[in-house]
């Protein structure tokens, strides 16, 4: 009976061990640093499609997959199309859900990784390193993945998806959606990020949603977090941004909620699209707050036992 209770109190207490450590991942604001600082550094010279730089950030974002244990969707981790002749691939990674019957649902977490090479020099800088906009979402949608990776905790699939050619149209968003769509993917939820760098200022939540009306998102993931995360920001419909993410082609081919969350509010950053959209005017401390922040509410949106998000109307 001792021996028993020996191997009983040994079984609590990996398990307790092994929740902790679970627990205990939390994303540095180093880790976002690094991804953020290399995406938007010179030498990739703005990420524009079709070029060099780009190149260079798919094999950095495919060799960070690879390293986190985070498999290929495809036959590889390009989703390769063309753009006026130019080759463009997004970069999509694969974690199936460890649940039987769930794992056959999706969840997206995506974001762009391209940008628009050069623009009107400044002081002889002619980069648009597209820091902001968008290696921002790129590292969030990657922190997010290694936490994936590491815990192994989504019932549901995941594809951690960064886009090409968003600043030429949605392009690789609108290749890919099509795509999964003739596989009818079973795809419950499309969430975006985009210009996430800095944080809101004098609001009452850490991101708005695009679409606010369009969907209970917000309402549950407030729910999820336990504190208000998700808000809704006026100008975002004034300026039609849901229409004008990655977030929309998901939208437009699958009828299924998908938004985009963002912390640009057109008062806290000056740099759209110019030069001085760099890594060094970031706030990573913000970020990583920012990702330690929405994991949670992501975890259970991806877990949830059935399809709690929906769309609440035709709008």
């Amino acid at each position: 009976m001792k021996h028993l209770k020996n191997i009983i109190a040994i079984c609590f207490l990996a398990l307790l061990f092994f929740s902790c450590k679970t627990k205990e991942i939390v994303i540095e604001a180093q880790e976002v640093d690094d991804i953020v600082t290399y995406l938007a550094s010179d030498e990739l010279e703005g990420r524009d499609t079709g070029t060099e730089g780009i190149e260079k950030a798919a094999t950095y974002i495919e060799n960070y997959f690879k390293t986190i244990g985070v498999q290929p969707y495809f036959d590889t981790y390009r989703d390769s199309f063309t753009v006026k002749g130019k080759n463009a691939f997004n970069v999509i990674g694969y974690l199936e859900g460890n649940d039987p019957d769930l794992k056959n649902e999706f969840v997206i977490l995506g974001a762009h990784y391209d940008h628009i090479g050069f623009a009107e020099a400044v002081d002889g800088d002619k980069i648009a390193n597209g820091a902001n906009d968008n290696a921002a979402g790129v590292g969030t949608v990657m922190t997010m993945a290694k936490y994936f990776a590491k815990t192994k905790s989504n019932k549901r699939s995941i594809l951690f998806t960064l886009f090409s050619a968003e600043e030429k149209g949605l392009l690789g968003s609108k290749y890919l959606a099509k795509t999964l769509k003739k596989e009818n993917l079973n795809l419950y939820l499309m969430l975006n990020f985009e210009m996430v760098g800095v944080p809101l200022v004098g609001k009452d939540y850490t991101a708005y949603v695009t679409g606010f009306e369009k969907s209970n998102l917000a309402v549950k993931m407030n729910e999820y977090a336990g504190k208000k995360i998700a808000g809704f920001l006026p100008k975002a419909g004034e300026y039609r941004l849901f229409m004008r993410s990655d977030n929309y082609p998901f939208f437009n081919e699958f009828k299924i909620p998908a938004q985009t969350f963002c912390t640009f509010d057109f008062t806290n950053f000056d740099h759209y699209h110019k030069v001085g959209d760099e890594s060094d005017i970031m706030d990573f401390n913000h970020m990583a707050n920012f990702v330690n922040t929405f994991i949670p509410a992501v975890r259970k949106a991806v877990n949830a036992p059935t399809k709690e998000i929906q769309l609440t109307t035709s709008k």
